[in-house]
């Protein structure tokens, strides 16, 4: 253990804690049986998925001077970046300030609390980007008020993408061959950063970009939504539109369904992002037979426990009530129709970096049903 120039302890003993994942070969049916693909496991690391990112984004700063030792980290999350920031933070000898909101678990709140972060609250949504902005607006405010304190912007800030390239040299060391590339997006940071190094290695690989529905990302309108982790309201420039083949806005329903078939029949599983993930990698293994789907699983089930493995939670809001879709429903456009289940769309659009075509149609598509 050492102490920086602020008195902090940093605990650089932690760092070989850090990625060095294995994959496992998934073979349950989501839902239907597929030839299987391959699984990051990214909850059998230390800190999970984001702690390589919030590792790099760190240590870019103080390598620029912009965060000096011992400083006050603060950043806004739904739960996974607090983790692997509070990780980054112990090792490097950071405290650890994040601004989260009312619909964190409060499983998450004890666990970044045990692990010494200090957590802000926002009791309601903006309106205009709901969570995220006004986790955002408090954010500005704590900053205004805490000397010395840096924020990473994980939303737009390179290094958080860099902080993947490590995942990419590990899954080309632990695969042969790679033909279709499966990631969430949130704030974009491991689909940019995994893309680059594998597509050198493996030019043809095909990217498919898995988002939840009432996402703004790709397009589609902003709306409440239950699942956290992937998505967003407002539009991450981390987000590297270009390098997907293809788009699936995959509904909570489905990511339960996949989660619980996940936890059945492979043992390893995770929350809605895995769930959403696991779902459309088994579609692209069964839609390209013998070709090699791969994918991250961003965490483990624990947090979830209260939610996607809770049956009251899920019979409260209606994930239950009817069979989630078991194929997506084909749109030609985001703008085309809004998507209210799971959806895929081939023609992939920055809407920020594009003209608005029109307004969205008016009609939507529900879950397992038509337009």
């Amino acid at each position: 253990m050492h102490r920086s120039a602020a008195g902090a302890a940093a605990h650089p003993a932690l760092l070989p804690l850090l990625g060095r994942t294995p994959v496992a070969r998934i073979h349950a049916d989501l839902p239907h049986p597929h030839p299987g693909f391959w699984a990051k496991l990214e909850c059998l690391g230390a800190g999970g998925m984001k702690a390589r990112a919030a590792m790099s984004m760190l240590t870019g700063a103080r390598g620029r001077g912009e965060l000096r030792p011992g400083a006050p980290v603060v950043e806004s999350t739904s739960g996974t970046m607090g983790i692997g920031l509070a990780f980054a933070g112990q090792a490097l000898g950071h405290p650890v300030i994040l601004v989260g909101d009312r619909e964190l678990e409060p499983s998450m709140r004890q666990l970044l609390r045990a692990y010494g972060a200090r957590l802000e609250l926002v009791d309601r949504p903006a309106a205009q980007g709901g969570w995220q902005a006004a986790r955002i607006a408090r954010l500005h405010e704590v900053l205004a008020r805490t000397e010395g304190a840096y924020w990473p912007d994980q939303y737009n800030n390179p290094d958080n993408p860099a902080g993947y390239r490590s995942m990419a040299a590990e899954l080309i060391g632990q695969l042969d061959h790679l033909d279709v590339l499966v990631c969430s997006v949130g704030t974009g940071g491991h689909s940019a950063g995994l893309v680059g190094p594998l597509r050198r290695r493996w030019p043809r690989l095909k990217v498919i970009g898995v988002d939840s529905v009432g996402s703004a990302i790709f397009g589609q309108p902003a709306r409440p939504r239950l699942m956290r982790g992937l998505g967003s309201s407002i539009h991450p420039r981390n987000v590297r539109h270009g390098v997907f083949d293809e788009v699936h806005w995959v509904g909570p329903a489905e990511a339960v369904d996949a989660c619980r078939r996940l936890a059945r029949g492979s043992f390893v599983s995770g929350g809605w992002s895995t769930g959403a993930v696991a779902l459309v990698s088994a579609w692209a293994a069964r839609a390209e037979p013998g070709a090699v789907v791969a994918t991250v699983f961003p965490d483990g089930p624990h947090r979830y426990l209260g939610t996607v493995y809770d049956d009251d939670f899920c019979h409260a809001h209606g994930l239950t009530a009817t069979a989630p879709a078991t194929r997506p429903l084909e749109i030609p456009h985001p703008r085309a129709a809004e998507a209210f289940g799971w959806a895929r769309c081939r023609a992939v659009v920055d809407p920020v970096g594009a003209r608005a075509e029109g307004a969205l149609a008016p009609h939507v598509l529900a879950p397992g049903g038509a337009a």
